[in-house]
């Protein structure tokens, strides 16, 4: 693995499953993680459970409010697609100034297929952005199972590809993927392809529902 930057990363949401998982994930490869949830009770007992299994593997993380999260030049939307803009107009202030990480994916299920349910801007990332006018909104994460994660006894390997509008904080995020052993971070344009992202992620989840898969995003010859 390359050398990378041990960056500051608040999680919003940290105590559900995609952003425990990624917590640890990010803390055992050297960064210091700000484990947010509503409760710091709740935090402190996540952080917990995870250091009981991990032991000093996820040293980095530090339980906190959502609002003490957002005390880092990156954090992390974690929170269920149905809670994500509730959480952004709360967290508006604070996040000013911040790059804003989406990995929301609205999604209806109908069966054994699942839906995309896009908002008025088209995407989850592109609602966001309008509402956090002075933040730099990026996307990653949205095919990434988060069982993947929270196995740190599991190699990962897979693609993510990361959007944005701001090419630093693109960059930024794209470091961030890196920094992860075999994950692969692809640059995909701006937020005007989160729709594309967001929607193609409904896809996988019913391929791996139908065929009884746990595939993931990689892209050959590159």
């Amino acid at each position: 693995m390359e050398q990378f930057r041990p960056m500051r990363i608040g999680i919003l949401g940290a105590t559900g499953p995609a952003g425990a998982g990624l917590a640890a994930r990010l803390a055992s490869v050297g960064h210091e993680v700000l484990f947010g949830s509503r409760a710091v009770d709740k935090a402190k007992t996540a952080v917990d459970q995870l250091q009981a299994q991990w032991g000093e593997r996820v040293n980095g993380l530090i339980p906190c409010d959502n609002a003490w999260a957002c005390d880092a030049p990156v954090v992390i939307l974690a929170v269920n697609a149905d809670s994500v803009i509730p959480t952004v107009r709360e967290q508006a202030e604070r996040l000013a100034g911040k790059i804003v990480v989406s990995m929301a994916n609205n999604l209806t299920r109908n069966g054994n297929e699942f839906n995309a349910v896009l908002p008025p801007h088209g995407s989850v990332a592109a609602e966001i952005q309008a509402l956090l006018w002075r933040s730099r909104v990026v996307t990653a994460f949205h095919l990434v199972p988060a069982a993947e994660f929270a196995d740190l006894n599991h190699s990962m390997e897979s693609d993510v590809v990361v959007l944005g509008d701001d090419d630093e904080a693109r960059e930024a995020l794209m470091e961030i993927t890196a920094s992860i052993p075999n994950l692969r971070a692809l640059d995909g344009g701006s937020l005007r392809n989160a729709v594309g992202m967001e929607t193609f992620a409904a896809v996988l989840l019913t391929i791996n529902v139908r065929h009884k898969m746990k595939a993931s995003l990689r892209l050959t010859t590159i």
